[in-house]
């Protein structure tokens, strides 16, 4: 198979034309950043489509981009993966390719997944960032939140949201802060690597799916040999990751990890419904001893239109909501979050109404984002 060049510029667009590096450069883009945090997320190309970027969580099309063809989209990602990855794609349309691609020029990394459709090959780039937040930017309505997890030697620790979310990038500041002021071996099980940590006052592993272990539930099982004290597990995909992760918060670990689930509520019964149904209630109360934090966010454009911002919903695990969980009454979770702030929890409504209180969202996303619109829609 022929190599391909990156810098071949092969995509019509804005009166001219343009190479991979070429459509990337917006990412490096300084006047697209807000705080050194570029607002273009995401690159997207599909067959019979023009190119598409994610822009303050829009999806916008290149000015005069022209819909691409299959020759020409293999001109743009080929050389960005190997000849195997590349041969596979052409000899196995239903398989998906999960990679990553490392630009040196910018030092910026990206997450690759390549995949067919009914029109041909499709590809999304997704940008990983260069810099971890400090904790204290990350935008917990109380700081209370992020002082506790940090200070946690056990349990576990759950960021929740749809891709996209901020949910590895909240982890991030997490790791990072107890990276600089505690001596703790921390492990992490990624998909791909996208921060990148060096060891302070701990002592850091990362290790990545694919390269140095074959799943996750191998990798904790690993992981729970080299002695850590933190364990950060990229998703919680299936029962047996699941599993692991609740007995190593059991057995004196603190661990963090990802799930996809729009809310805190979903997060108990997403898990609950990994296990066949007679094993509910051990579950469920396994997660009642297990279970330290879980947040949820959502990422909500400024008002002043310039980028986005996350809004948290937090739950802190106590002997009430312990027992919520465990005797399954879910639907008062929402209840034992309104009326604890003072222990650090909130509600997304309450997050979303001091925000357009303060002037930083329109009541108008707050609504359209709200879990509970209606809360919301009652605002003055």
């Amino acid at each position: 198979m022929s190599d391909f060049d990156p810098n071949k510029k092969v995509y019509e667009a804005q009166g001219g034309k343009f190479s991979i590096i070429d459509l990337l450069r917006s990412f490096a883009d300084p006047e697209l950043e807000i705080d050194g945090i570029s607002r273009i997320s995401d690159l997207h190309m599909k067959v019979s489509e023009p190119v598409r970027y994610r822009y303050d969580g829009d999806l916008e099309t290149i000015d005069g981009g022209e819909p691409l063809t299959e020759e020409t989209l293999r001109e743009l990602i080929f050389p960005l993966i190997s000849h195997s990855q590349q041969q596979s794609l052409l000899d196995n349309p239903q398989l998906d390719i999960d990679s990553g691609y490392s630009w040196e020029e910018e030092k910026i990394n990206f997450r690759l997944n390549i995949f067919h459709d009914r029109d041909g090959t499709a590809c999304v780039m997704r940008m990983l960032p260069k810099h971890i937040p400090e904790i204290d930017e990350i935008g917990f309505m109380n700081a209370k939140v992020w002082q506790d997890i940090t200070e946690l030697n056990q349990g576990l620790v759950l960021v929740t949201g749809v891709t996209g979310s901020g949910k590895s990038t909240t982890i991030a500041s997490i790791i990072d802060y107890i990276n600089k002021s505690r001596k703790a071996r921390i492990i992490t099980l990624e998909d791909p690597i996208e921060y990148v940590f060096s060891s302070e006052q701990s002592l850091i592993s990362q290790r990545e799916l694919g390269k140095h272990l074959s799943d996750f539930p191998n990798g904790l099982r690993s992981a729970l040999r080299e002695n850590p004290d933190i364990i950060y597990v990229g998703e919680i995909r299936d029962a047996t990751t699941a599993q692991l992760a609740l007995t190593a918060a059991e057995t004196g670990h603190l661990v963090l990890s990802t799930l996809h689930t729009k809310d805190v509520k979903g997060t108990f019964s997403r898990i609950v419904d990994m296990f066949p149904a007679e094993r509910s209630n051990e579950i469920a109360a396994q997660l009642s001893f297990s279970l330290a934090f879980v947040v949820s966010q959502k990422l909500l454009a400024r008002e002043s239109g310039n980028g986005r911002i996350p809004v948290f919903e937090v739950l802190k695990n106590n002997l009430g909501v312990a027992n919520i969980v465990r005797t399954g009454k879910l639907h008062q979770i929402y209840s034992k979050m309104e009326t604890s702030q003072g222990e650090g929890m909130n509600t997304l409504e309450q997050h979303l109404i001091e925000l357009v209180g303060a002037g930083v969202i329109s009541k108008k996303e707050a609504i359209a984002r709200a879990n509970d619109a209606n809360i919301v829609t009652r605002l003055d």
